[in-house]
């Protein structure tokens, strides 16, 4: 099993390239299951999340072609409306085929989810939406089968919560459902906005993406498009953290500022240089000292809880005492007890988690346990006297693309090990 060792202590210096983001990748792949024309995606990460939706299209009867990052899908014939157990067990986003089949072919048969352990994130929603849709669902077996023989019909739908992948999914059935859906309490997230582009693109009509209220007026079938996925602000958000904890510099092209202010404001806040030199870029200046700052996770616009466990180990280098609150997750501060391993001094009380700071890290053999949680890690080893063995780093794999090789490209004393 893979781990990253990493030699802490070094200011990072130089220039990172964002790559296009896992989390709107997933279900623009799923999204090409919508039509029987050509897809073809540009930026497309290649991580391990995404790699295993690459097989699930295939399974389904998808040809995909992969050429660097540009990934065409054709998926002239469904012949299998079903996301097997042993193909999804490591990805979350399993659920998202499940709308695009039962839209697409009348029927889907989906593995409930698997992946990180940070949370239920319950696909009740989901399911919940189908159904007014008009799908009949049953759940059996650790499978959820849908069907919907005679298509789906538009309906209202208003979700009890915000779910990004419930918006989503609810999202690509609609396109295919006679007459009009609304989708109320609708995710905001700037992922949502780039599918709903990419299946106006594809002959979707869909008015209100990026709002809390979204129209659907059904078409009767979509055609094939081109698109390019947009930069990932959680990897961004990662290296600027990356930038501030090691008291570095470095410049990330190729990203999306817009998408990332209340995190912004968050850094400034606690110390941080943060600069825009150019459009599509960010500079990160950490010279200073840092200094502690609360952050609430919240949904779209507000502070991503995907950065959480990153902007905690950044406050266990802070002057104060930090008080972070997570609100979309149960179970999302496992990191906490690693980062203590590294002398981190954390009270965790509920969903709230106090770090006093600034503690003086030192390298430790730690354990990653979610995708995010092996991000913070990393982080901490690079503030870190001494050496970190990080295992279980598969899950870094699941969202970053060759974070370690970046990271060595501007300074970073990491390698992985075997």
């Amino acid at each position: 099993m893979d781990k990253f060792r990493i030699q802490g202590g070094v200011p990072l210096a130089g220039e990172i390239a964002i790559s296009g983001a896992k989390n709107s990748a997933l279900p623009a792949l799923a999204a090409c299951l919508l039509t029987a024309d050509a897809v073809v995606l540009d930026r497309i990460p290649p991580v391990r999340d995404i790699h295993t939706m690459e097989k699930l299209l295939e399974h389904a009867g998808a040809r995909v072609t992969v050429t660097g990052e540009r990934v065409t899908v054709a998926a002239g014939a469904i012949e299998n409306a079903e996301a097997p157990y042993d193909l999804v067990k490591t990805m979350r986003a399993s659920s998202l085929v499940l709308g695009p089949l039962v839209a697409r072919c009348g029927r889907a048969r989906v593995s409930v989810p698997g992946g990180c352990a940070i949370g239920a994130r319950p696909i009740n929603l989901h399911v919940a939406g189908l159904e007014k849709l008009g799908a009949v669902i049953r759940q059996e077996h650790g499978y959820i089968e849908a069907e919907a023989p005679h298509g789906l019909e538009g309906a209202e739908v208003a979700f009890d919560r915000i779910t990004v992948t419930g918006t989503e999914d609810l999202l690509m059935a609609a396109v295919l459902a006679r007459g009009e859906t609304v989708i109320y309490n609708a995710a905001r997230e700037p992922e949502v906005v780039d599918l709903a582009d990419l299946l106006v693109k594809m002959g979707a009509n869909i008015e209100g993406a990026g709002t809390s209220v979204i129209r659907i007026r059904g078409v009767a079938k979509l055609h094939g498009a081109e698109h390019t996925i947009i930069a990932d602000r959680i990897e961004t958000g990662t290296f600027l953290i990356a930038g501030a904890i090691t008291q570095g510099s470095l410049l990330l092209t190729g990203c999306e500022a817009e998408h990332l202010r209340a995190f912004i404001a968050k850094l400034d806040g606690a110390g941080a240089e943060i600069s825009e030199p150019a459009p599509g870029t960010l500079r990160v200046e950490g010279g200073k000292k840092l200094r502690s700052v609360d952050v609430t996770t919240e949904e779209h616009p507000g502070f991503a809880t995907d950065l959480q466990a990153q902007f905690m180990a950044l406050m266990t280098q802070a002057e104060g005492i930090a008080i972070i609150t997570e609100t979309i997750f149960e179970n999302r501060f496992m990191h906490a007890l690693e980062l203590a391993r590294m002398g981190a001094n954390i009270r965790l009380e509920g969903s709230r988690a106090m770090v006093a700071g600034a503690m003086p890290l030192s390298g430790a053999q730690v354990i990653a346990s979610d995708l995010r949680a092996s991000a913070s890690l990393v982080l901490a080893g690079l503030a870190a006297h001494g050496e970190t063995l990080i295992d279980r780093v598969y899950h870094i794999d699941r969202g970053y693309d060759r974070i370690e090789a970046k990271l060595a490209q501007v300074g970073a004393r990491i390698t992985r090990v075997h």
